[in-house]
């Protein structure tokens, strides 16, 4: 898999040293912390006949619309993936690399830390269970860990096709770009001809796949050479064309609704978020270079799948702590949505964010660990991405529990290990072979 040669247009600017771009980095940060807090928020927890009761605090309200539109980043975050996929896979060629040894670096970045994080998790479930948790309640837990996880799997799909797309985008970008996002609203539109909601499932690779592509327009400075007004005019449309699906009925004006399945209500997000992103870069560039800032996208995009990976376990633990204290102490939790509720949001969100901060510290070394030596056969790497997003799809079928969370992490385990070159010396000769000679 090749892409075209990269004109002079094509090099981004490298405001720091190994090419970060600190305007992207500060951006990618904001929507991490930006889905640890919704998902904080979306936390219920309460105690009903002396007994625990989880649930998510948004089902049934109208609070969550307005909060949807302001922590609904994840078409941002796939904008920067593609971003910043894009010239990673540009950098390696050229320094020699294959489209295979950019997949199989993808794969360790993304499955080592899950790994860890999903194997220990199955660990906490089975000693759940073995200290008299009611059942229901560690199916509750497992359940609302591996929502998440979808993520894990369509990031991976992502970045495994990105090699190919971004050689499709060198050769025709806009008829690329229009064959997924036609895709994806083909999929909406069959899905609601037919009535089989399953059908949307579809799109957790169209719509992403989609996003992902945008941000190659905005790797190759495509975005940049469009004027300024059309950018705004751009932008705009999409935001009225937005708002004129949730007038109509054709989307949900709930953005979390929108994700599962996806829609194509995330492409107009998406729009939304590039143009703004265009139109204020500099503005963004400028704020990313202050120390604060600076310091606090390092922190998080040295440990992006760390925080992704154990926000939910943190949030899951500090309920089943208020719920014990309130059992333990006989003090009422506030019921979700309530004044109190909201007046102890601050707190809780704050707590959350402390929390997850603090694990990803401890665990971040998992992430960071320099990549093996990489595979370069293309059969090693197409299976170490199949093993890894059976792995995932098998947690979200059937659910976190102990038996499924020991076979995710054999399979992640099998995905890490073809993501690595059979053992062969300098010369092509087998380790086996060499000591059957000696």
């Amino acid at each position: 898999m090749t892409i075209v040669e990269a004109s002079p247009l094509t090099a981004q600017p490298s405001p720091l040293p190994g090419g970060r771009d600190t305007a992207i980095d500060f951006l990618r940060a904001l929507c991490v912390v930006g889905v640890v807090l919704l998902h904080a928020i979306m936390v219920g927890v309460t105690v009903i006949d002396d007994a625990p009761v989880f649930e998510n605090a948004s089902d049934g309200t109208a609070w969550i619309v307005p909060v949807s539109w302001m922590l609904q980043v994840m078409p941002l975050f796939f904008i920067i993936g593609g971003f910043a996929g894009f010239l990673a896979h540009q950098r390696q060629r050229e320094h020699g690399s294959t489209a295979s040894g950019f997949v199989a670096a993808r794969v360790h970045r993304l499955l080592r830390p899950a790994v860890f994080a999903i194997g220990i998790v199955g660990t906490a479930l089975a000693m759940l269970s073995l200290a008299g948790v009611p059942a229901e309640l560690v199916v509750v837990a497992g359940f609302r860990y591996g929502q998440p996880l979808w993520f894990l799997g369509v990031f991976l799909l992502c970045q495994a096709l990105l090699p190919m797309l971004a050689a499709a985008h060198g050769r025709a970008p806009r008829s690329t770009l229009a064959a997924l996002v036609a895709a994806s609203l083909a999929v909406d539109g069959l899905r609601a001809l037919t009535g089989v909601d399953g059908l949307g499932f579809l799109n957790l690779a169209f719509v992403w796949l989609a996003l992902q592509q945008t941000g190659f327009f905005l790797a190759d400075r495509t975005i940049e050479r469009l004027s300024r007004r059309c950018r705004i005019v751009c932008g705009a449309a999409a935001a009225t064309a937005l708002v004129a699906t949730f007038i109509g009925g054709v989307y949900l004006p709930d953005l979390i609704a929108n994700i599962n399945p996806p829609t194509g209500a995330l492409l107009l997000v998406g729009a939304v978020h590039l143009s703004a992103v265009s139109l204020f870069r500099d503005r963004i560039e400028a704020f990313s270079r202050r120390p604060r800032a600076a310091a606090f996208a390092a922190f998080v995009n040295r440990r992006t799948m760390t925080i992704y990976l154990w926000h939910m376990p943190v949030l899951l633990g500090m309920a089943g702590f208020s719920a014990a204290a309130a059992l333990v102490t006989g003090l009422a939790l506030p019921e979700p949505s309530s004044i109190a509720w909201w007046l102890s949001r601050p707190v809780w969100l704050a707590t959350a964010l402390a929390l997850t901060a603090a694990v990803a510290v401890a665990f971040a070394r998992v992430e960071t660990r320099p990549s093996p030596v990489l595979a370069e056969s293309p059969r090693r790497v197409i299976g170490a991405v199949v093993a890894g997003l059976t792995a995932v799809v098998l947690l979200l079928v059937l659910g976190t529990t102990v038996p499924t969370a020991t076979v995710a992490v054999i399979g992640m385990l099998w995905a890490l290990r073809l993501a690595r070159p059979s053992h062969q010396t300098a010369s092509g000769k087998s380790v086996a072979h060499i000591v059957r000679v000696a």
